[in-house]
């Protein structure tokens, strides 16, 4: 058994007992242990949540870079998206009108995209950047290769430039520089023979019946006969979307045919009074892509500035009607 020990206490004036058993040592010993544990847990608890370590300090840095390069990026993706949407709508509007082309169609040049992509990067990197600048590349490769092919479609026309504008009809359909044939022009006009309201959708020009009637473009005979309503009809194809055609006429140029070329200027036939019509006179139209158009439009290479004023007012009232 050992040997019990006292130690002097000051403050009581006294000795006390120290407990020197085997047990008490084993005692103090975990107690001193598990303050230790729990101390060293605290300590390694808050070390990792505030402080990080130098590996996560320097993936935190690459991370804030990378985002930054994200963003800057993107910053200079939207100045290109503008840029591009610029000179798509200089496409549309200027160079392709120019050439008489219509505008590239809206749904080729905004399709919608999968998100399955853009949904694996978000997976992969966790950055919402970098999926939407992944998008915005993506948007702006296939709308530059939408507009390389129009470009492309456009010099092409600008090639063909020549050919277009011999073909595009030009002048007017009969000798008429005094501008005195005019009869009628395009719009709402009065039926002179049921004296109702009704659409004109050409011009007439009055005359003598065998008046020499003049293709006004470049094209081949798409129509040649009988037409109700019109009588003896010519329609000529100018290609481009153009085709003009000419009414109640008294008779065709013999030679003429369907499939004939014809150029500007070349007599097709002759003014007539066939079909419903109450004078010898021409019914001329012109459509544009299957659609009536003012033939007024169409006469830049006939008429003077003052002459083409002058056209106007004689056309924009009712006029005599013949058919």
């Amino acid at each position: 058994m050992a040997k019990a020990k006292f130690q002097f206490n000051p403050k009581t004036l006294s000795f006390e007992r120290i407990d020197n058993t085997i047990k008490h040592k084993f005692g103090s010993f975990i107690s001193h242990l598990l303050s230790g544990v729990l101390v060293g847990l605290a300590f390694f608890i808050v070390f990792a949540l505030f402080i990080d370590s130098p590996q996560e300090k320097e993936l935190k840095s690459a991370n804030a870079e990378l985002e930054a390069q994200y963003k800057l990026l993107s910053s200079q993706l939207d100045q290109i998206q503008d840029v591009l949407t610029d000179i798509e709508q200089r496409d549309d509007q200027l160079y392709r009108s120019v050439v008489q082309a219509e505008p590239v169609a809206a749904n080729l040049r905004r399709l919608n995209h999968s998100q399955r992509r853009y949904n694996d990067i978000r997976q992969k990197t966790n950055s919402e950047i970098a999926a939407i600048t992944s998008a915005q590349l993506d948007d702006i490769k296939r709308q530059l290769y939408i507009q390389s092919v129009s470009f492309d479609e456009v010099v092409n026309l600008v090639r063909n430039k020549e050919d277009m504008l011999l073909s595009i009809p030009g002048i007017q359909p009969v000798m008429n520089k005094d501008l005195r044939r005019m009869a009628s022009g395009f719009g709402m006009r009065i039926d002179p023979i049921y004296k109702t309201p009704k659409f004109h959708a050409g011009m007439d020009f009055s005359g003598d019946t065998g008046t020499e009637i003049y293709a006004t473009g470049k094209g081949v005979i798409d129509f040649k006969g009988w037409m109700q309503g019109y009588g003896n009809t010519v329609i000529i194809d100018h290609g481009y979307g153009y085709k003009t055609l000419y009414g109640h006429l008294n008779g065709f140029v013999k030679t003429l045919r369907v499939g004939s070329k014809v150029s500007r200027g070349d007599v097709i036939a002759y003014m007539g009074n066939t079909g419903k019509s109450t004078g010898p006179h021409l019914h001329y139209e012109v459509h544009y892509r299957d659609k009536v158009t003012d033939p007024r439009n169409f006469y830049y290479m006939d008429l003077s500035p003052e002459q083409y004023d002058e056209m106007i007012q004689i056309t924009s009232n009712n006029g005599n009607v013949y058919d």
